[in-house]
């Protein structure tokens, strides 16, 4: 993941993780990624591909603050260095109250695809998703989704589940299909250590966890191991499983879910869709404004820096010891509770960045939101092995690129 503009962003959203990064202790700061640094990232990352496809995802903070003239030379770049035979992609997360007419005429020109930020209707949405100044931003987010779609632009949307939007998956996924007829759907669950902005994952003191069925392991609690704005485990549940129904009473086929299309991907025997269900990870590697490489884009954090392409190569930095045995790490510190779970191939822990509980009987590692995914396995897995038991039987059609 590319982070040419750091955490620099047009929005204070109450529950992003990233815009604190501006002021981590010998973080990477904010500001915008030099043209030195971009055609060197560029170069490195064609460079050290192996297959013929190559796709750069563009994030941030807001990407779009740095202008159309930076992405233009984004696509010169990569023209310069692609190897003949190769196709190279980008994707392009954004919160879209930038994206204007010219903004969509050059990603439909360039065929990038987009990650639209929307949190649901307007109500739901404009809760924790405001300006700088405080102001609401789902009008400007919605007029962007019709402009896309004018466009002809694809865009998937990004939803982040959290504790006001927990209990309301009816809202949330009807406004979705009805209102933006969206048609690839990512959830994404918000959950923060309480002390995410100073601490990096999984250096907390493994004594002061609290244990799953604690009430300092949810939100609210004045102890709790989370930020107030964190999806309540039971919550994340709770909406996955209504999600669920709904999805598959009328949109199985139609719609992609992100949760639902890697879990059938996985009966069918095929890899991990999603780096969070993957026995391991390591993968999502991320290089900030400043050059510098982190392990993750969670990790983004001085104890997971890996290097800078200014001053070293990518793929030695993306395979060196270090980052091997921080993507085997996920499997490997498994509790003992989790290798007795019979959905331990389903999850694999999730996020190791959310292993912030301890199990019933006190050891630490076990996922925050481990309540939620239970109840969601239980409920959903009778339906997804008769579809994976369906798709075996009938050849799979290849599915545009998301």
């Amino acid at each position: 993941m590319a982070k040419p503009i750091g955490s620099t962003c047009n929005l204070d959203c109450l529950y992003c993780y990233y815009l604190s990064k501006e002021h981590l202790a010998n973080g990477p700061g904010a500001g915008r990624m030099s043209d030195q640094t971009l055609e060197s990232f560029i170069k490195q990352y064609i460079d050290g591909a192996i297959g013929e496809q190559v796709v750069f995802s563009w994030q941030g903070g807001e990407p779009t603050l740095l202008g159309l003239e930076f992405f233009r030379k984004v696509v010169a770049f990569e023209k310069k260095h692609a190897r003949p035979g190769q196709r190279i992609e980008n994707d392009l997360q954004t919160n879209g109250t930038l994206l204007d007419e010219e903004w969509c005429e050059f990603l439909k020109a360039h065929r990038f695809l987009v990650g639209l930020s929307i949190d649901g209707p307007k109500e739901i949405h404009d809760h924790y998703r405001v300006t700088k100044g405080g102001r609401p931003t789902f009008d400007q987010v919605f007029a962007a989704a019709k402009r896309l779609q004018r466009h002809q632009v694809p865009f998937n949307t990004l939803t982040c589940v959290h504790r006001f939007n927990g209990r309301r998956p009816k809202d949330v996924y009807q406004f979705l299909r009805q209102e933006l007829d969206s048609r690839y759907i990512q959830f994404i669950p918000i959950v923060e250590h309480r002390e995410f902005a100073r601490i990096a994952p999984q250096r907390w003191n493994p004594a002061a966890l609290p244990r799953d069925g604690e009430a300092e392991a949810r939100p609210g609690h004045p102890n709790s191991i989370v930020t107030d704005w964190s999806v309540d485990p039971e919550d994340w549940g709770y909406f996955l499983c209504h999600v669920f129904d709904r999805w598959l009473k009328g949109d199985i086929g139609k719609v992609m879910v992100n949760h639902f299309e890697t879990l059938v991907a996985q009966h069918l025997g095929l890899p991990s869709q999603m780096c969070v269900y993957s026995e391991n990870c390591g993968r999502g590697v991320a290089v900030e404004n400043d050059g510098s490489v982190y392990a993750c884009d969670h990790y983004v954090y001085p104890d997971y820096r890996l290097g800078n392409v200014k001053s070293g190569r990518l793929d030695e930095m993306v395979f060196s010891r270090e980052q091997v045995k921080f993507g085997q790490a996920k499997s490997a510190s498994l509790p003992q509770y989790c290798r007795q779970c019979a959905y331990l191939t389903d999850c694999w822990g999730e996020c190791p960045k959310n292993r912030m509980i301890r199990t019933p009987d006190g050891e630490p590692g076990l996922n925050y939101l481990c309540r939620g995914f239970k109840k969601f396995f239980a409920h959903a897995l009778p339906e997804v092995e008769r579809i994976a038991a369906t798709l075996k039987k009938e050849p799979l059609r290849p599915k545009p690129r998301m």
